[in-house]
């Protein structure tokens, strides 16, 4: 999906280089996630820290600041252990920006504050993402917002397959969408086995629990 690059303003720019080390420093770093790190990733950015004090927007338990980094890439793409690996390492929200061959990709996974320690965060499983872009595709400015706790769901919103439904949450809004998702992928296996089954009752079997997966897909996805 296409979704909007975003200006950040002047005053929220910091473009500091983040040493590999001190990502796997905080880490429990495989012996793959370096090999990604040292193969795959030219350079780590801490491009821009959007905070009260630079975006003149209140932070919010959830969200005391948000963070953009871009990562600048030796291949095509980048292995979402390499995110969640620097995700883990920062004690904030981060939005990605993948810089390389095929443009710019904007991604994020849901991250908040555990609710049994509240000095610990939780990370979604699940990495929004954009499509790549062209790298002089013109940017908007950020979406107006009250605090940066909207601000931030609607960053992530925007790299979403589909929108909300009306009056619903963004954990509500995951939670369906990757129930969707799984749901896409029995479907698939379903579609493969039947196209592939000889016996006629066999066939009629499938197409049946086939058909009533489409129509959970359909609930889902209206």
């Amino acid at each position: 999906m296409t979704a909007p690059l975003y200006q950040y303003p002047h005053k929220t720019l910091l473009g500091r280089v983040v040493a590999k080390q001190r990502i796997l420093a905080q880490v429990r770093a495989t012996a793959k996630l370096r090999e990604r790190l040292r193969d795959d990733v030219a350079q780590i950015t801490w491009h821009a820290k959007l905070a009260h004090g630079t975006l003149n927007l209140p932070g919010t338990f959830e969200v005391p600041e948000l963070q953009v980094f871009v990562i600048t890439l030796k291949r095509d793409d980048l292995h979402r252990d390499v995110l969640r690996a620097i995700d883990r390492a920062i004690p904030f929200p981060i939005l990605f920006e993948l810089h390389g061959g095929r443009g710019i990709r904007v991604t994020a996974a849901y991250k908040r504050p555990s609710q049994a320690d509240p000095s610990k965060w939780v990370l979604d499983d699940h990495y929004a993402s954009s499509d790549w872009q062209p790298a002089e595709t013109p940017r908007q400015q950020l979406p107006t917002a009250i605090d940066l706790k909207q601000l931030y769901q609607q960053l992530l919103r925007s790299l979403l397959p589909s929108p909300a439904h009306e009056g619903e949450a963004l954990p509500d809004q995951l939670e369906r969408l990757r129930a969707l998702e799984a749901l896409k992928k029995d479907a698939d296996k379903l579609d493969k086995r039947l196209r592939n089954e000889k016996q006629f009752n066999r066939k009629v079997e499938i197409n049946a629990e086939l058909r009533s997966i489409r129509e959970k897909i359909a609930d889902y996805d209206t």
